[in-house]
C-alpha cells in the first residue's frame, strides 16, 4: 500500500481537514437528483451480464447513503487495493465529528481509556499520538451484513466478518469528537489496514493548509527564513 495522501475538506463546514491516502476515491455524500439518474441510466445500458451486479452496488450505496446522512458522516471514501493474491481488496474510510454539548470530550475518552484498561488489544482502546493531540484507537472483527444475494432458498442475508478500525481524537474548542473509521473485509490484512487508518488520523488538522501555503509565501516574500509546511506534504 502506497503512503501517498491526496487533499481532503470535510465538508459542508470544515472546521478540520485530512488527506486521503493513494488509492482512495472521496465519495460524492450529497449527490443530485440528475446525477443519481445519470448514474441508472448507465446501469440501464450495461450488458447483462453486467447490469444485475452494478445494480446490486447501486441499491447497496443509496442505503449506505441514507444512513451516513443519518449520522452526519462529513466524509466517505472507497478504496481498492491489489491484496497478496492479487485479487481486489476493498475498504472504505469514514470521518465524522460526533458533538458532545457539556462535557469534555477528552476527560470522556480518557475515563473509557481506563475502563478497558486489561482488555485485549482487539477489545480495548488505546491512546495514540498524533500531530494533532492524543487520539484513541479501537479495533475489532465483527459479523455484518455482506453485498449480494442470497443463495435460493435462504432468506437470511448474506454475513461476512470485517475488520473495524476507529481512531477518536477529542476537539476541545467545539466540544466535539473527530472520529477517522476504516472498515475491510480483507482479515488477514488488518495490520496493513491499521496503518492506513493512523497515517490518514496522522493528517488531521485544525489549520487550514491553503492558509498555511498562503502565510508561507507571505512570508517568503518579505525575506522571511522561517519555512512553514503544510501537514499533508
Amino acid at each position: 500500500m502506497n503512503d501517498r495522501f491526496d487533499l481532503a475538506v470535510a465538508e459542508p463546514k470544515p472546521l478540520f481537514w485530512y488527506g486521503l491516502p493513494h488509492g482512495y476515491q472521496q465519495l460524492d455524500l450529497d449527490p443530485s437528483p440528475e446525477g443519481l439518474d445519470a448514474v441508472a441510466q448507465q446501469i440501464r445500458e450495461l450488458p447483462e451480464e453486467f447490469r444485475d451486479r452494478a445494480d446490486q452496488v447501486f441499491r447497496l450505496y443509496a442505503v449506505v447513503l441514507m444512513k451516513m446522512r443519518k449520522h452526519e458522516v462529513l466524509g466517505c471514501a472507497l478504496g481498492v487495493h491489489p491484496d497478496d493474491s492479487g485479487d481486489a481488496a476493498m475498504s472504505v474510510i469514514t470521518v465524522s465529528s460526533l458533538p458532545m454539548p457539556g462535557v469534555n470530550p477528552k476527560a470522556v475518552l480518557t475515563k473509557m481509556l481506563a475502563d478497558s484498561a486489561g482488555t485485549g488489544r482487539d477489545e480495548g482502546i488505546r491512546p495514540v499520538e498524533l500531530p494533532i493531540g492524543t487520539g484513541f484507537l479501537v479495533e475489532s472483527e465483527r459479523k455484518t451484513v455482506a453485498p449480494g444475494v442470497p443463495p435460493e432458498g435462504q432468506d437470511e442475508p448474506l454475513e461476512g466478518t470485517v475488520w473495524q478500525g476507529l481512531v477518536a481524537v477529542p476537539d476541545t474548542a467545539s466540544s466535539s469528537v473527530i472520529t477517522v473509521q476504516l472498515v475491510t473485509g480483507a482479515v488477514e490484512l488488518a495490520d496493513d489496514y491499521r496503518e492506513v487508518l493512523l497515517g490518514t488520523a496522522r493528517t488531521l488538522s485544525f489549520t487550514d493548509p491553503d492558509a498555511v501555503e498562503a502565510e508561507s509565501a507571505s512570508g517568503a516574500g518579505q525575506g522571511s527564513t522561517e519555512t512553514v509546511r503544510s501537514v499533508f506534504g
